[in-house]
């Protein structure tokens, strides 16, 4: 069952258990949509009120684009799992012969590089809400801005989550090359994302926290 369609009860249950899936990855893409839902929250909370009316437009054109991404991380969610598995079979294929061993190997590669992809995806999507919290953050309610605090927080929980995929993935592969430089790029968008974040942080805690 698709991750959108799920109680949340029954996702925990299910997160909870001991099946592989879901894991760390799906449920770090599910903490992106649960931070961009809260900007959601803000925004609707800013849209048709009289002292932010200059700000409508964008208000609505960060609505707009935040729902397109939740819409994402939920998807990354499913596919954080549809490329767990295969990758699960790989690790059980046979190798009792230099042809079975050469197919495993290759096969493997490919899975390991695929359930990285997945993560990195994860990061940018991260980064790019990140942009619009900081806008929401700038131009939305004073009233409800504490949301889009908790809201980064989240999103700096998806991000990570994801690299935790990225290292655990790499670390097996056998192009050391293209591991590391899977690794660096994850790294970039990590130490972005995180500055970003922990900068929307700040802002949000020293308006609400003025005496």
């Amino acid at each position: 069952m698709e991750t959108a369609e799920l109680q949340i009860r029954d996702y925990l249950e299910r997160l909870s258990s001991k099946e592989p899936v879901p894991g760390g990855g799906g449920a770090s893409a599910l903490a992106g949509a649960f931070g961009v839902s809260l900007g959601l929250m803000e925004g609707n909370l800013t849209l048709g009120k009289k002292k932010y009316r200059e700000y409508e437009a964008e208000i609505r054109d960060i609505q707009e684009k935040l729902i397109r991404i939740r819409e994402d991380f939920l998807q990354l969610s499913d596919e954080d799992e549809a490329v767990f598995l295969p990758l699960s079979r790989a690790y059980g294929l046979p190798r009792d012969s230099a042809e079975q061993e050469g197919i495993r190997r290759i096969t493997l590669e490919k899975c390991l590089c695929d359930a990285t992809d997945v993560p990195i995806k994860l990061m940018k999507k991260v980064v790019e809400a990140l942009d619009l919290m900081e806008k929401l953050a700038e131009h939305g309610s004073r009233l409800s801005v504490s949301d889009v605090g908790v809201g980064v927080q989240f999103l700096e929980t998806a991000l990570n989550g994801a690299i935790m995929n990225v290292y655990i993935n790499t670390r097996m592969m056998q192009d050391r090359e293209h591991a590391g430089q899977m690794v660096h790029y994850a790294e970039t968008l990590r130490q972005t994302g995180i500055r970003k974040a922990q900068d929307i942080f700040d802002k949000v805690e020293k308006s609400i926290c003025r005496n």
